[in-house]
């Protein structure tokens, strides 16, 4: 298989204006297309259903709404201000990795790409995940190629953040002394009955899996994709026949999951590709985790934010990360609030009041800093963003049917 794309995938006539005027993203769909009334009846129910956990909620929960003004008063909005500006450095970043990812395809100026990033990513923050692919669908249109390889571009950066990210976090475990290792759990009432029989029984062995389990699962992928990335066809065909004994259609999705990934993988050509990419992917997450650690140090009204050490901020860009790949549009920034506050709260000591302060700011700082600038540069490039966003799913979606049914066809 080429560097330019995946095997069995058409390739999608992307249309690109020539020159360096906007991207004409309108092909294809309706002019007009109005927002339908069953969405506008969902959102109605959506927020009332809002307003009704929020009254029970303050009738419920002792939450001290003078005391979470207070906090945010007392922020340091010079530290916020650096985080915003280290999430744009790397958007720069990532930016740049995928011009790098797709050079052997199409070489394009290393900070081309910057605008589709930005425009992708106030997509996701308006809309949800589930807009992801929106990414590679607007890199596509912006540089000519087809849709498959830059869908395979975009496989091997999930790979690499998913990579990077579990390195980081394993290695942040190391540096966190046992004592807190032990006692995170308990401090949390929910996660003190779940795993309250094996610290009891196993304490020991509680501290070593929690210090080593990271980093022995995050040794264990990069085995596995090594083997996926040098045997792809061997290892599909292994968990199809493995998985077949309980399900075949079990054992096919999970080999043509794995002949996907080792499409994408074929973007890296060399180990010095996989270096330079990897390098880039680890200053990006060493911004994006420096942008954390601003925004949660700046809440200078709790002692145990203010405070809070590198490690443990590694472990909360890993918990925020978890939470927000399950990210719905707009409610999924109210459970985005909840479950960071939940684990500044339960795991770090934190008050209430300053957990959902800066929960909610961590929000507005990581995942919707980009949408100012996402939202005059998609005016500048004359892009329709809820068009943008349809188009991406629909086209995403035709060409994974299509893929499958040529892996198909090629393995009976």
């Amino acid at each position: 298989m080429s560097g330019t794309g995946v095997k069995g995938v058409r390739s999608f006539p992307l249309r690109v204006q020539k020159g360096n005027s906007g991207i004409d993203l309108s092909d294809g769909l309706q002019d007009g297309e109005r927002v339908k009334k069953r969405e506008w009846t969902f959102g109605l129910v959506m927020v009332a259903a809002l307003v009704a956990l929020a009254q029970w909620a303050t009738s419920r929960i002792h939450f001290d709404f003078r005391l979470f003004g207070a906090q945010v008063a007392l922020a340091d909005w010079r530290r916020i201000a650096i985080a915003v500006v280290c999430i744009y450095a790397a958007i720069v970043v990532r930016a740049a990795r995928w011009s790098m990812l797709m050079r052997h395809s199409k070489k394009v100026p290393r900070f081309s790409l910057v605008g589709t990033q930005v425009i992708g990513f106030t997509i996701i923050g308006l809309i949800g995940n589930v807009a992801d692919p929106v990414r590679p669908y607007l890199v596509a249109k912006k540089t000519g190629e087809s849709l498959g390889s830059q869908i395979a571009v975009y496989i091997v950066e999930k790979l690499l953040d998913f990579g990077t990210l579990a390195l980081i976090t394993s290695l942040a475990l190391l540096w966190i002394p046992e004592l807190v290792l032990a006692g995170a759990p308990g401090q949390s009432e929910f996660f003190s009955h779940l795993f309250a029989p094996m610290i009891c029984h196993f304490p020991i062995l509680s501290v070593v899996f929690a210090r080593f389990g990271a980093l022995v699962v995050t040794l264990g992928g990069t085995v596995l994709l090594i083997a996926i990335r040098s045997s792809g066809a061997a290892v599909a065909g292994f968990f199809e026949t493995a998985f077949g004994f309980v399900s075949k259609s079990m054992g096919h999705a999970i080999a043509h999951k794995i002949r996907t990934f080792h499409a994408g993988l074929d973007v890296l050509h060399s180990f010095s590709d996989f270096a330079n990419s990897a390098s880039l992917s680890l200053g990006m997450w060493v911004l994006i985790t420096l942008a954390f650690v601003e925004t949660v140090r700046a809440f200078t009204g709790t002692p145990a934010l203010a405070e809070m050490s590198l490690p443990k901020c590694v472990l909360l860009v890993m918990i925020s990360g978890s939470v927000s790949v399950l990210q719905l549009p707009v409610m999924g920034w109210f459970s985005q609030i909840a479950f960071v506050a939940a684990a500044l709260s339960s795991f770090f000591g934190a008050s209430p009041e300053g957990s959902t302060a800066c929960s909610a700011t961590i929000l507005l700082v990581i995942y919707l800093s980009a949408v100012p600038a996402g939202l005059i540069w998609a005016q500048f490039e004359h892009i329709n963003m809820r068009k943008v966003a349809l188009d991406s799913e629909h086209a995403s979606k035709d060409l994974a049917a299509e893929e499958e049914a040529g892996d198909s066809a090629v393995v009976p």
